[in-house]
């Protein structure tokens, strides 16, 4: 009998590649979805459809969730990694690098937790989001740190959690997002010298994140242990910023 997947985002490499990993090896059925290839090393590590196409198409989400549910008889769970960075400040960013990267970070989430849902009306499940510890630090770009467009980006995410928590509890679909802060990820492949240790600095466990830190706690919302948590923004950063 075929086991319902869990749709992990953004899995190509980073916190995504990580989570994917994990929920294999574990035995659970992934699909595995980015922009890019997905690594033969992930495909071969359990149960997985590897898929690449862009979260920002309405048609590809919609298409991508139906292979998943073909393939694995339903989709139980969306863990949603995917987005892009962006590192101008204030002087520097212009409107369409806003478009941009609200297409992605925001109408991609949007568009992809919509989908699911979908197929989830009938036997529930969770959604799980990803946030930016950026948001409360108030990231202003630069040195490879989120910049406006970014930040505000991710600042829609916790909007958006509530509002489909709320729109979704009467189908027994939670949703939620986990909330990073630095992690050693591509994503902050361009931070200075001066960037990392400030990151480390003003986190009380004294390191930045790695990227198994962030999946362990986004596993933990699409379990049972966390059936009754939803519309929550989960910080997962060290105690960098205690929200």
């Amino acid at each position: 009998m075929t086991q319902s997947a869990v749709i992990v985002t953004g899995a190509a490499s980073g916190i995504g590649y990580a989570c994917a990993h994990d929920l294999l090896t574990d035995g659970v059925p992934v699909v595995a979805a980015d922009i890019g290839e997905i690594p033969a090393a992930l495909v071969n590590a359990g149960d997985c459809l590897p898929l690449s196409f862009d979260v920002s198409s309405e048609q590809s989400c919609q298409e991508a969730v139906a292979t998943a549910t073909a393939r694995f008889g339903g989709v139980r769970a969306l863990i949603h990694f995917a987005g892009i960075h962006h590192t101008k400040t204030l002087d520097e960013v212009t409107g369409e690098d806003f478009a941009q990267v609200y297409a992605v970070n925001v109408t991609g989430s949007f568009l992809m937790a919509r989908a699911v849902a979908g197929q989830m009306q009938d036997s529930g499940g969770s959604i799980v989001l990803t946030a930016s510890g950026g948001v409360e630090l108030g990231g202003v770009g630069g040195d490879g740190r989120g910049g406006p467009a970014y930040i505000s980006s991710k600042a829609a995410i916790r909007g958006l959690t509530r509002s489909l928590a709320r729109s979704l509890g009467k189908y027994g679909i939670r949703v939620n997002a986990v909330s990073p802060d630095a992690t050693d990820t591509p994503m902050i492949g361009t931070y200075d010298n001066a960037a990392r240790d400030g990151a480390i600095a003003r986190t009380p466990l004294g390191r930045i994140a790695l990227p198994e830190d962030i999946a362990d706690v986004a596993r933990f919302l699409i379990e049972d242990g966390s059936r009754f948590i939803t519309g929550q923004i989960v910080p997962v950063n060290g105690g960098s910023a205690f929200g």
